[in-house]
């Protein structure tokens, strides 16, 4: 008689004798992924999607279909109407403290020398990627620590006109939020910090000093 391919026959042991001629095992087969679409939600933290289907379903105990959707952790900074978003949702990028003296010196024989202010922040969170800056000009990084309170300078030209601000210096954020770092230098020392307060006129110790990029 015909050869069904229900798979049954194999936990009954009475499969027709050409059943794996006439049932060849098909496993699922996607397309390849879509591109990542945007974030679901402008000026959050959120993610976005990407997409695949399938073009031929599994059949006589082929290998079943993979996810069809993936997920990954998104942030946009800017509005769909393109305003830019609050600033405390922009990480900060910092570098070493020592870099403001020679950019004061930049901005003072530019005639650009303006006003600029400080802000204290507690180191919360520390990749152990900081630990591995084995240049030069990254040695400051081995001095990050958990729970120590830094002071990030903001000064032009990192200090935008007209809003005031330096990206990422947490300005609109709520108390003991959580806001994110990234150091110049190695993408792989970041971490997130909480803004203590922010002072209008100020001069940042020579330990744990820090500037806005």
């Amino acid at each position: 008689g015909p050869c069904y391919c229900d798979q049954a026959c194999a936990r009954t042991l009475d499969c027709c004798h050409d059943y794996a001629q006439a049932c060849p095992v098909i496993p699922c087969v996607v397309s390849q992924w879509s591109a990542w679409s945007g974030c679901a939600e402008p000026c959050k933290t959120t993610y976005r999607v990407r997409m695949r289907h399938i073009i031929q379903e599994p059949r006589n105990g082929g290998e079943a279909c993979p996810a069809l959707e993936e997920r990954a952790g998104c942030v946009e900074y800017w509005t769909r109407r393109g305003t830019e978003c609050q600033q405390f949702l922009v990480p900060a990028l910092i570098t070493t403290g020592g870099f403001g003296k020679a950019r004061k010196k930049r901005a003072a024989a530019d005639g650009n020398e303006r006003a600029g202010y400080c802000v204290e922040f507690q180191l919360v969170a520390i990749t152990p990627g900081c630990l591995h800056s084995h240049h030069s000009y990254t040695r400051w990084m081995h001095y990050l620590r958990e729970g120590h309170t830094v002071c990030v300078e903001c000064q032009h030209p990192a200090l935008h006109y007209p809003s005031q601000h330096c990206y990422g210096d947490g300005t609109g954020s709520q108390k003991n939020q959580l806001l994110h770092w990234q150091a110049v230098g190695n993408h792989r020392c970041k971490g997130t910090w909480r803004r203590i307060r922010q002072l209008d006129t100020c001069f940042c110790p020579s330990v744990h000093s820090f500037l806005f990029i």
